[in-house]
């Protein structure tokens, strides 16, 4: 049930809390106590820059319409995160409306940090992979219709997040108003994953050596469903079969060690993999020649003292194309999963006004943790549920109003 054992002692800095990254730590330590001096001095002034543009950047993201990230709900969807009894919430999310600057985009994901500096990671995470997702999006799209030498010399020298500031209410945002090719969808996520942990690893002041986070991540465009997946977060559709009975159908696969497929190219990069005796049924993942750090899932952001050995964050990426029997799109972290069945979410959300279905499942969930483990810390949970028919047989937000 925990994600990681990584705790005092796992890894490289004893528990002991630090800004710096590993391997300039060591750098640090080894060095004469001149160049030490210089180091850290260097060290201490990238690290100022880049808290001076996270600070800038989260100021402009707080202020961008129709885009949530902390307790409630809009028109379409809700969204709610408690934490746990194991310490600071890791738990982060978000929902994201006219996504790209398109009216028919919605971008939602849910992000479960583990480790020493897990919270950091998954707030990073939720707050810049959306960005280098729309941006690798537009780039996809300018390169597919020809204007490679327009964009390459107008964004060239920007990061993908700077490109994603530029181009959001500028022309580059109104250029690609038709829908995007699921190919291209899907070529944008694998690029804004890979660029997503590049950048984790080389954050001057979060240590991801191992700490990191999972990531299911949703992009709903018109009638089209895409999902990106690292980790053991999970999507669940509540859709109504032939008979009209609302069921549950489970949209992603939780990316655990267990699963052959994972196991196996862990085990081929040298990388363990066994449960401990007293949770037989949680398989973990294992340096070669230490009992560290035991994560929990086979694919993640970050945990980089494991990437050497098996452990990846390229998502899995599934399509879904929506049909009128659909009526809402469940993420949640294992917080909730791992006490309640998709049946029992679907049926939970089901039965509440959307403005306060996130919510109630959380409830739910922290009540089950209580029944079903009186003897285990509670989880941190956090949920989004994204409402697709006005029309349907759910509960209307209009009739029901209500706040988080």
């Amino acid at each position: 049930m925990g994600s990681c054992l990584s705790g005092d002692g796992a890894g490289p800095h004893g528990g002991a809390a630090t800004a710096l990254p590993y391997a300039l730590a060591a750098a640090a330590v080894a060095e004469p106590e001149v160049g030490a001096n210089k180091r850290r001095k260097s060290a201490a002034k990238i690290m100022k820059r880049n808290c001076s543009f996270d600070a800038k950047m989260e100021l402009w993201l707080h202020r961008i319409p129709k885009r949530l990230f902390v307790n409630g709900s809009s028109e379409v969807a809700s969204l709610f995160s408690k934490q746990g009894k194991k310490g600071i919430n890791q738990d982060a999310m978000i929902v994201w409306e006219n996504f790209g600057s398109k009216e028919d985009t919605i971008l939602c994901g849910v992000f479960d940090g583990h480790g020493p500096f897990g919270h950091m990671v998954a707030k990073k995470v939720r707050d810049s992979l959306p960005l280098k997702l729309c941006a690798q999006l537009q780039l996809n799209s300018f390169h597919k219709d020809g204007h490679h030498d327009i964009i390459s010399s107008g964004l060239g020298s920007l990061t993908s997040e700077e490109s994603a500031l530029t181009s959001t209410d500028g022309e580059a945002g109104i250029h690609n108003q038709n829908h995007t090719d699921i190919k291209t969808m899907r070529e944008s996520f694998l690029k804004a994953f890979k660029v997503m942990d590049k950048e984790l690893k080389l954050h001057p002041s979060i240590d991801c050596y191992c700490s990191g986070t999972t990531a299911v991540t949703l992009v709903k465009q018109g009638r089209d469903l895409v999902i990106g997946n690292v980790g053991d977060s999970r999507a669940v559709l509540g859709t109504r079969d032939e008979d009209d009975f609302l069921i549950a159908v489970q949209l992603t696969v939780d990316l655990k060690p267990n699963i052959s497929k994972e196991a196996e190219r862990i085990r081929k990069c040298k990388g363990r993999v066994f449960a401990l005796q007293n949770e037989p049924e949680v398989a973990r993942v294992w340096l070669p020649n230490a009992n560290s750090p035991g994560l929990a899932m086979a694919r993640a952001f970050g945990d980089f003292c494991l990437k050497d050995f098996g452990l990846i964050s390229v998502p899995e990426i599934s399509y879904h194309q929506l049909t009128e029997k659909d009526e809402f799109v469940v993420l949640a972290t294992d917080g909730v999963w791992d006490v309640l069945s998709n049946k029992e979410v679907v049926e939970i959300v089901a039965s509440t006004p959307p403005s306060s279905a996130a919510r109630k499942l959380v409830e739910s969930a922290n009540r089950a943790w209580k029944f079903k483990f009186p003897y285990a810390k509670v989880d941190d949970c956090a949920v989004v549920c994204l409402f697709l028919n006005s029309s349907s047989n759910h509960y209307s937000a209009m009739d029901h109003p209500g706040t988080l």
